[in-house]
């Protein structure tokens, strides 16, 4: 079976930025927002907007644009976002407690349930109210934490080793942070964020602003 190719994903990856800006639009109090305005906003093409919001379903209104509330309501279901999701994080140094701190993630439905580790200093304790569990008994704890999420934040040398961990107590969605790229079944969904990837576009973009 081949892997699924999820549709659209450069307008998904527009989602999240339309939502923060058009969430500050209701705490001003707009009752409507254009596409155009959007655009404008994010230096974006109207069009394009437009076309990108049409996936989630809404309609706006000639002359006024989207209503607001409709709107966050829209991207938020088309995101799966309305949907709470527990989520386990593999490797619980610096880089995974920073994830299992940041608020954002409680407003879009996921929710860390517990962390795994191999380390005897930090199994036992928490990381912002999340408990550090020993990596040796993840299978038989995720089945009894509902988690159906698992952030990979292990060194790259034992990224696959610990995929394959995940991928067989059922887990189908893994989001990697390692710089290695895993070996997962078809049936397996990975999303690979390459830290390393942004901060090369801000240096280049740095050195065109200086030259």
């Amino acid at each position: 079976m081949a892997r699924i190719k999820i549709p659209a994903a450069p307008a998904i990856r527009r989602m999240p930025t339309y939502l923060h800006l058009i969430r500050q639009a209701e705490a001003d109090g707009l009752e409507y927002i254009s596409g155009t305005v959007i655009a404008t906003e994010l230096n974006l093409e109207p069009i394009q907007v437009r076309k990108d919001l049409a996936l989630t379903g809404i309609t706006g209104k000639p002359k006024r644009g989207y209503l607001v509330p409709a709107l966050i309501t829209a991207i938020e279901h088309f995101l799966g976002w309305d949907k709470p999701k527990n989520a386990i994080l593999i490797g619980a140094g610096n880089l995974g407690t920073a994830l299992t701190g940041y608020q954002e993630f409680q407003y879009h439905g996921l929710n860390f349930v517990a962390a795994f580790d191999t380390n005897p200093e930090r199994i036992g304790k928490q990381i912002h109210g999340v408990p550090v569990l020993s990596l040796n008994s993840l299978e038989e704890n995720v089945k009894n934490l509902g988690a159906t999420i698992a952030v990979l934040t292990v060194p790259s040398s034992e990224a696959q080793e610990t995929a394959d961990m995940i991928v067989k107590t059922g887990i189908r969605a893994i989001w990697n942070f390692t710089n290695t790229k895993i070996n997962v079944p078809e049936n397996v969904a990975v999303q690979r964020e390459d830290l390393t990837s942004g901060y090369a576009m801000l240096c280049a973009a740095m050195q065109l602003y200086m030259a």
